[in-house]
């Protein structure tokens, strides 16, 4: 994985200013491969909706990924005709590369790509960058999965687009609907600091992308769209979803063992409302208190379960012992990142081990009543066992909730913890890609 970007947080958004600059606001890029029959239409029909409808300064930038046919004559002719149309001429396949390089290298605030066949129907544009011109948002994607969206298409990319986007929910937690869907935008500060660390180049390039910026805390924006299958798509579904299965493998890998650093996403302390202190409310106890209920209810519930399986083949002290180390390990990760917002891997050793000092007590709670259980009633029945195991571990949850608070994952003093992030001097800067035609108008 590259990670050579710049330390620091990311600026707070912001709403794009309104005076007329030299840079257009948006730049959408088309990634085309031997497209000299729909490449034409496609940029004339998009230049045409833009100019009639879109209230800021717009260029459309085509990435030609190194075609063998008429592709690249049909693109410099465009970029003649049209001043609002430029031509990037590549001379590796691939569209992640594609995109990559063209927005590395725009100098537009808000960074838009559309398939070439037009599928996405453009009244969705302004809606998709809108949250990006706002502040709203930092990344904008059309969903043909959601419950408005009308979309024609087969069964077959049906079925492979949900069972797709199934698999990444289920794998690598993804919150997003709908992954695949040529129609995407970003904005631009983002891009700087994300596309370094997609490594795909290719049809996993957007998946991957979308994942780390969820990963990271940022904001992703979904708009339906109106959506109609082209029948002459040449994308080889069988190869494309054994390269899709291989990313999303390596990034679930990656994200598991915390190889990237999506610290350096991070929006400065204050841009998220849940950062400010309000008089007389503690910061967060709230919303600690949820997610702490919802990760021990879960917890709870898989302690049970493996004290059941252990306790089939083990003493009663044994199982509970068992069970219980391996649920406190899970539950003090899951309180880690969901209850008290703590990412990457710093002190994670450290939690684990005041974790598992927090699991003494738990243990000793626990054992004691099964001690006292046996004592009193000499062969307890497995229910009597579990009720008593309820009762210890609520009481047990309390303190467990107040020592995790003060001790394992205390508040940070500092008034703006964004200044504790020590900035490291920002790595080779990337390599620049020279345009077939003009970089700006």
């Amino acid at each position: 994985m590259r990670t050579d970007t710049s330390w620091g947080t990311l600026p707070a958004r912001e709403h794009l200013p309104v005076e007329v600059t030299e840079a257009p606001v948006l730049d959408v890029t088309v990634p085309v491969y031997n497209e000299e029959q729909d490449l034409e239409p496609c940029v004339r029909r998009l230049h045409d909706h833009l100019a009639r409808t879109f209230p800021y300064s717009f260029r459309i930038t085509i990435a030609d990924n190194a075609s063998t046919d008429r592709t690249p004559e049909v693109s410099a002719r465009l970029d003649a005709e049209l001043p609002e149309v430029r031509a990037y001429r590549l001379e590796e396949k691939g569209r992640g590369r594609a995109l990559r390089t063209v927005w590395s290298h725009s100098d537009s605030p808000v960074l838009a790509y559309m398939d070439v066949d037009l599928s996405t129907d453009l009244n969705a544009l302004l809606p998709l960058v809108a949250p990006l011109i706002s502040g709203h948002s930092d990344l904008a994607i059309g969903s043909r999965l959601s419950r408005s969206a009308r979309v024609v298409r087969g069964p077959k990319r049906e079925f492979i687009s949900r069972a797709y986007n199934l698999i990444l929910k289920s794998s690598l937690s993804a919150r997003f609907s709908d992954a695949q869907c040529g129609f995407k935008a970003i904005r631009r500060d983002v891009a700087q600091r994300l596309l370094p660390m997609v490594e795909d180049t290719g049809w996993f390039f957007d998946t991957e992308m979308l994942v780390l910026a969820e990963r990271a805390g940022l904001r992703i924006h979904e708009v339906p769209v109106d959506w109609i299958d082209d029948p002459d798509s040449t994308v080889n579904i069988i190869s494309t979803a054994t390269e899709d299965l291989k990313g999303v493998w390596r990034v679930g890998r990656a994200l598991a063992v915390g190889a990237l650093p999506l610290d350096r996403l991070a929006r400065p302390f204050g841009d998220d409302p849940r950062d400010r202190r309000i008089s007389g409310v503690p910061g967060g106890l709230a919303r600690q208190l949820v997610g702490f209920c919802v990760v021990g209810a879960l917890s709870t519930l898989f302690y049970l379960l493996l004290y059941s399986l252990f306790r089939a083949t083990a003493s009663p002290q044994l199982a509970n012992a068992a069970a219980l180390l391996v649920s406190a390990i899970v539950n003090t990760a899951a309180n880690r990142r969901l209850t008290f917002g703590v990412r990457g891997r710093d002190g994670a050793v450290r939690h684990q081990a005041q974790g598992l000092v927090v699991f003494a007590i738990g243990l000793a709670l626990t054992s004691g009543s099964l001690a006292a259980l046996d004592a009193a009633t000499g062969n307890p029945a497995h229910s009597t066992e579990l009720a008593v195991l309820i009762a210890a571990n609520l009481a047990a949850t309390v303190l467990r909730f107040l020592l995790l608070r003060a001790w394992v994952f205390p508040e940070r003093r500092t008034d703006d913890p964004a200044d504790a992030r020590s900035a490291a001097p920002s790595s080779a800067a990337l390599s620049s890609a020279a345009p077939s035609s003009r970089n700006a108008r």
